[in-house]
């Protein structure tokens, strides 16, 4: 039966990480900005939001994170310059970012984890339920995932993870769940989560992926959570909390994720997404699948 809950208009996308896997090119440069073909992995994750009907997005920075700010800001001078050449084209490119969404902005002063990266956005959020998005993973825009988990929070209430299944060998990489199925054949309840478990100690084949659509009760719980694996403070620790006891926030649902996910947090995969996408391209795709097949041709 379908059940009224407010309905969610904010986003929260943590983007302080100091991006480790990527140095050198991360020195200087925030891992968010890293292009993806030519928009910047954070655009993506924004333009996602704002699809869902998201147009208020915070983002929970760090040192070294300004950027991200310039980049959804207007740069006059740019602009300037490309009205004067008559650049319609690109001048709408650069005006894109910063008109995408009202863009805000909050310092994760200490890197504590994700868990604590999602309370510094509790002033902004308040009571009402809300949308976190990690940079990390980038969802196809044809594969609408976050709507329906926004679909699923207002049904049922409570919060909702995104899940995907991974081979036994990768679940140690993933916030793992244990969950029962539902009436409906993309969503499970979840009844317990485990942070990054090894094979054997997984409860299922079903890792949390990026996307999470939480209960406003999430706060209270991250406020007291202890730090966990890693010495962090983990959302997924926070999350087992409203599993397995409803009355706090709400019960847990997921969404079984089976579409398009590139995943930037990684190199391999990182370069692996940069083809794919570069490939579907309308204006890239055909020289450039040209020129795939025949370097693997010649050169592999």
């Amino acid at each position: 039966m379908t059940q009224s809950h407010p309905r969610i208009s904010k986003a929260v996308i943590p983007a302080a990480g100091l991006g480790t896997r990527f140095l050198p090119a991360t020195k200087a440069t925030p891992k968010e900005m890293l292009p993806v073909v030519d928009k910047p992995a954070i655009q993506y994750v924004v333009e996602e939001a704002v699809s869902a009907g998201l147009d208020d997005v915070l983002m929970v920075t760090g040192r070294n994170k300004r950027p991200l700010e310039d980049h959804f800001d207007r740069n006059y001078e740019l602009e300037s310059a490309l009205e004067t050449k008559g650049d319609a084209e690109r001048l709408a490119k650069v005006r894109e970012s910063s008109d995408l969404a009202m863009i805000h902005y909050v310092r994760q002063g200490d890197p504590r984890g994700l868990g604590h990266a999602v309370l510094c956005a509790a002033p902004h959020v308040g009571h009402e339920p809300f949308a976190v998005l990690l940079g990390d993973d980038l969802i196809d825009p044809r594969d609408p995932l976050l709507q329906r988990m926004i679909e699923t929070q207002e049904q049922y209430g409570g919060s909702v993870v995104a899940l995907m299944e991974v081979a036994p060998e990768q679940i140690h990489l993933y916030g793992c769940a244990a969950v029962e199925a539902t009436g409906d054949s993309d969503v499970v309840k979840v009844t317990g989560l485990v942070e990054k478990p090894d094979a054997a100690d997984a409860p299922s084949s079903y890792a949390i992926i990026g996307r999470y659509v939480l209960d406003p009760h999430i706060f209270g719980i991250l406020r007291t959570t202890e730090p966990g694996r890693g010495g962090e403070i983990q959302l997924t620790d926070a999350l087992q909390q409203l599993a397995a006891d409803e009355k706090i926030g709400g019960p847990v649902h997921g969404v079984v994720f089976k579409g398009r996910r590139y995943d930037t947090g990684d190199r391999g995969d990182y370069l692996r997404a940069i083809v794919r996408l570069a490939c579907e391209r309308e204006d890239l795709g055909p020289d450039f699948r040209a020129w795939l097949q025949r370097y693997v041709a010649e050169e592999m």
